[in-house]
């Protein structure tokens, strides 16, 4: 499990020891977009809800094309653009209205659930992510909607 953060990544290693899977998991602070692991390392990247969050996207990519080995696979599920012109009005009110209301009336934090709002509309939508993972190299790359493409799921191939 890598994360730039150490906060998170410590709260990733809690969560997984309470699961029961913490003695199988190494836990490494690094920047996705240099990762520090040798290349062709890796059958099998998965990154959640976080490739939104990174700077360089085309470098962090490339990286985890360079660590995965041939044959492998990477897995990106992140928020997206929602099919439907109606759903997607209907869902930037609430991503901008109501989320920060509740962060701020539940969390006290609105900034981090208007920073969420933000930062799924600055990513970039299906299609765009999709090219995005052939540029790095990677071969059979597909995507499959989920929530009307609110959340999609992207996959590629290192030859």
């Amino acid at each position: 499990m890598t994360d730039i953060n150490a906060a998170m990544l410590s709260r990733g290693r809690d969560r997984l020891t309470d699961a029961g899977f913490a003695g199988n998991v190494d836990y490494v602070q690094a920047n996705a977009e240099r990762l520090p692991f040798a290349a062709n390392s890796f059958d099998c990247i998965t990154i959640g809800f976080g490739l939104r969050n990174v700077t360089d996207k085309a470098a962090a990519l490339a990286a985890m094309t360079r660590t995965l080995r041939p044959g492998g696979q990477l897995l990106v599920l992140e928020f997206s653009q929602p099919l439907l012109p109606p759903l997607r009005a209907l869902y930037d009110a609430y991503s901008f209205h109501v989320l920060p209301l509740l962060g701020k009336l539940v969390a006290r934090d609105a900034g981090s659930y208007r920073y969420l709002a933000e930062s799924i509309r600055m990513h970039p939508p299906q299609e765009t992510l999709l090219e995005m993972l052939q540029a790095s190299g990677l071969t059979g790359c597909r995507y499959h909607n989920l929530s009307a493409g609110i959340v999609a799921v992207h996959r590629g191939y290192k030859a």
